[in-house]
């Protein structure tokens, strides 16, 4: 997918997938691909900056974990993240069917 298009929602997509849970940036990067059906296919250097991002907006908190012998940056979603991402589903919905009444 175009990196153009995907200007502006990545981030809510970060979030709806740490929503569902705690996970380290890795693991983050394989749900957006998993749940995209391979659409979502990001570097590193997309969805990391991101996460920094997030996280100094308060809307992600990570810690320090060690999963299967390696030392992980785990990040977990805020109560401001999980308003954030409500905001963000309900700006989509009002966009997904302005879309298509224009395209149908």
């Amino acid at each position: 997918m175009q990196a153009e298009a995907l200007k502006g929602h990545l981030d809510g997509l970060i979030l709806a997938v740490v929503a569902a849970g705690p996970a380290h940036g890795y693991a983050i990067i394989e749900q957006l691909k998993r749940r995209s059906g391979g659409t979502f296919a990001l570097p590193e250097g997309t969805v990391y900056p991101a996460l920094h991002r997030l996280e100094r907006a308060g809307l992600l908190a990570s810690a320090w974990a060690d999963a299967g012998g390696r030392r992980r940056r785990v990040y977990r979603i805020t109560p401001g993240g999980r308003r954030g991402l409500a905001e963000r589903r309900r700006d989509w919905e009002r966009f997904a069917h302005a879309v298509e009444a224009v395209l149908a």
